[in-house]
């Protein structure tokens, strides 16, 4: 069960995006959440909320094996 203590708001959210990864803001979660393709979240009230471990897997999601050139990805 989660504590609101591990609740993230999303202003929070793309804060500790941004520390952990060096990407993410509260306005392109915003527009995930619209469009889709974002991470998990819940609403708390009228307010969207995320936990941290669902931010993570989003990014773990996002991120690639380890590669030494580019042309590994094709």
């Amino acid at each position: 069960m989660t504590t609101p203590e591990t609740l993230l708001r999303r202003a929070a959210a793309g804060e500790y995006l941004k520390s952990r990864y060096g990407v993410g803001s509260a306005g392109t979660l915003a527009k995930l959440a619209c469009v889709g393709g974002g991470p998990l979240f819940r609403k708390l009230g009228r307010f969207p909320v995320y936990l941290p471990s669902d931010l993570d897997d989003w990014a773990a999601g996002r991120t690639s094996v380890k590669i030494s050139s580019t042309s590994e990805l094709h």
